[in-house]
């Protein structure tokens, strides 16, 4: 089939995209490799194609399909798409991608090679020509620069090799590609991902995410741009959701099970249902987290798996629950589940587990909590669950919520309490090391030492310019006498022996009980009916793991902020920041990545990435052996994702 054809069967509705299949990812560097093969009239594959109905076909984009049999591309959309947006001078009607990918293309005549446009080298140049335009204008295109080049006194004596490239060029719209065709009655959805699959296994796969959310567009076309929005909506109050783990919550709701399979025979209306009810639920699950816990935006919102069982419970309770203490003991439940880890190893066998847990309602939260029980250990929290260290930490997030839940006030006058929201730029949370790093470093304690969740509190960014780099010993007093109780607020003990730089370590050890007498307090009013005789009785809390931490503080925190914002101008994911490696069985961390693209920049569709700052070489170690080709200065980073990722000119 020839080039031209192809471009012709597009137009007219006789090819399109199956709706499974991801947006265009391919980046400069990929276009121009695939033209100059063309050119060279080197191979660059077949295609492979799924003939069916049109009457009965899910595809992408707004255009009318052809009637009778037409053709889906299932192998070849990222070459078809650049040679349509290359020839045609835009994109076709199925795209969702950046089209910079393939705007703007050249060729030099001499040297025979394709380059993006760059007006300084380019516009007075008569051997760049611009492809695009020669290819829309064809052999008058020809005729043009013919003309242009016998005016060139000094490519006179070359014109003829000259325009006999134009021509190569030209001729590239008459190739021919190979296409291997799927047909047959036989021929389900399900039948034809799975050779989808098969075809690239040297890519990346559907998952059962993607195959559930292609079965769901079959009768709902608008079903994946309507999900974003939702998504979009989130991440504008701070929240970082994918659609994976939003259809884990629709999943939850229609069906009460942790596998997409579960969806694929459900109805367009019980979905679109599904997904009202779902975003309700997770908005109201939201509030209850951030209200009473204080967890309310995406740094400190650990244990997110744990939200598709609160939004099948808050569902069943018709989407809101009035008696205060049922609330209470449903977020007793939720930060237990995120304190360790329940859904960071087998996600679907634990949800699984919960969700037969509450389906009969009456009971149910006594079950999900003797599930943890059973499933971890005790429940009670030890000083020893406070020694990790970087803000990465597990038990950080519930130093965050002690602190916004509690009386925890603020250093300076006139001494706030920090469980509100502040208004103004200075009075914005930041994470203050108690005792500054520059002088425990100079003291020679370790990183995991100067890092320690422990030496960690919460200040208004008014308040921790003023302290600096200050020592306990020189600044405590003053806090004291100027305002008593602000120090023992923020759980600092009170003996002024510890708060010498020399007994650090003791000072460490006597915040971490006070640490953790207080998020047991705080547990225990969640839960409501728990006893002293009942936390003595249980089995004793299994530790946390100490894994190799990243995210140093604040300042590390700025870099990936910027970092983050770099990327997602260029049309790329975010990225995690602070990712937890996790056990697939035990759930135990085993290393938080400072940065982490656990599905690629182009997500699903590139490598996992990570960027760790100043980390440990156990760290590096145990990203390697995870599969995460990583990075360990923004600046390298970045230069990875120019070009490699994006393949941006820099001459």
């Amino acid at each position: 089939m020839q080039v031209s054809t192809i471009l012709e069967h597009i137009d007219s509705g006789q090819m399109a995209l199956p709706t499974f299949q991801r947006g265009y990812v391919w980046n400069r560097d990929q276009v121009r490799e695939l033209m100059d093969s063309l050119y060279r009239r080197h191979p660059v594959g077949s295609l492979l194609v799924w003939g069916t109905l049109s009457d009965n076909v899910n595809y992408r984009g707004s255009q009318d399909l052809a009637p009778g049999v037409v053709q889906l591309l299932l192998d070849g959309q990222q070459r078809i798409t650049s040679l349509y947006g290359i020839i045609r001078g835009k994109p076709p009607a199925f795209f969702d991608g950046d089209v910079k990918a393939f705007t703007g293309l050249h060729f030099h005549l001499q040297n025979e090679e394709f380059r993006f446009h760059q007006p300084q080298v380019m516009d007075e140049d008569p051997l760049w020509i611009d492809v695009s335009r020669l290819l829309q204008r064809g052999y008058a295109g020809l005729g043009e620069h013919h003309a242009r080049l016998k005016e060139t006194d000094s490519l006179q004596a070359n014109v003829d090799d000259l325009v006999a490239r134009i021509a190569q060029l030209l001729g590239i719209s008459a190739l021919e590609f190979h296409a291997d065709a799927i047909t047959g009655d036989d021929k389900t959805i399900d039948v034809v991902v799975d050779i989808f699959n098969r075809v690239n296994s040297g890519g990346t796969k559907l998952s059962q995410g993607d195959l559930a959310l292609a079965k769901i567009g079959g009768s709902w076309p608008d079903a994946r741009r309507t999900m974003k929005d939702r998504l979009a909506k989130w991440s504008r109050s701070g929240y970082g959701f994918s659609l994976d783990w939003l259809l884990r919550n629709l999943n939850a709701i229609v069906t009460g099970e942790a596998r997409f399979v579960h969806l694929h025979d459900k109805s367009t209306q019980s979905i679109q249902d599904g997904l009202d009810r779902a975003e309700h639920a997770i908005d109201y699950a939201l509030n209850l987290i951030a209200d009473r816990l204080g967890l309310d935006h995406n740094r400190v919102l650990f244990g997110r798996n744990a939200l598709p069982v609160m939004s099948r419970y808050i569902d069943q309770r018709g989407g809101n629950i009035a008696d205060g203490v049922e609330r209470d003991r449903l977020l007793y439940w939720y930060f237990q589940s995120a304190m360790w880890g329940r859904f960071s190893g087998s996600t679907e066998s634990a949800l699984d587990q919960d969700f037969e847990a509450i389906r009969e309602l009456d009971g149910g939260l006594d079950r999900l909590i003797e599930q943890l029980h059973l499933w971890h250990g005790g429940l009670r929290i030890e000083p020893a669950h406070f020694r990790g260290w970087g803000i990465g930490a597990r038990f950080y997030p519930v130093l965050y919520a002690l602190t916004r839940v509690g009386e925890a006030r603020d250093w300076c006058d006139p001494w706030p309490v920090l469980k509100k929201h502040l208004l103004g730029k200075m009075s914005t949370l930041e994470v203050h090391h108690i005792f500054p790093k520059s002088g425990l470093y100079q003291a020679s304690y370790t990183r995991s030492e100067v890092n320690a969740v422990a030496n960690f509190c919460f200040l208004t960014k008014e308040t921790n310019l003023k302290i600096g780099a200050r020592l306990p010993s020189d600044y405590f007093r003053e806090i004291r006498d100027k305002c008593p109780g602000a120090l023992e607020s923020q759980w600092i003990p009170m003996d002024e022996e510890l708060w010498e730089i020399e007994n650090y370590p003791r000072f460490l050890e006597a915040r971490r009980k006070l640490l953790a007498d207080a998020a047991n307090a705080l547990l225990d009013s969640l839960r409501h009916d728990a006893t002293a005789a009942e936390a003595e009785a249980a089995p004793m809390s299994q530790p946390v793991a100490d894994a190799p931490a990243g995210l140093e503080d604040a300042d590390e925190e700025a870099i990936l902020a910027e970092v983050r914002e770099w990327v997602s101008g260029h049309g790329l994911a975010e990225g995690q920041v602070g990712y937890e490696l996790a056990h697939p069985e035990t759930g135990d961390p085993l290393a938080v990545l400072d940065l982490a693209w656990p599905d690629g920049l182009q997500e699903e569709l590139t490598e996992p990435v990570a960027l760790l700052l100043d980390e440990e070489a156990a760290t590096l170690q145990i990203a390697n052996d995870h599969g995460f080709r990583h990075f360990t200065s923004a600046n390298a980073f970045k230069r990875y994702v120019e070009t490699d990722v994006l393949a941006l000119d820099k001459t």
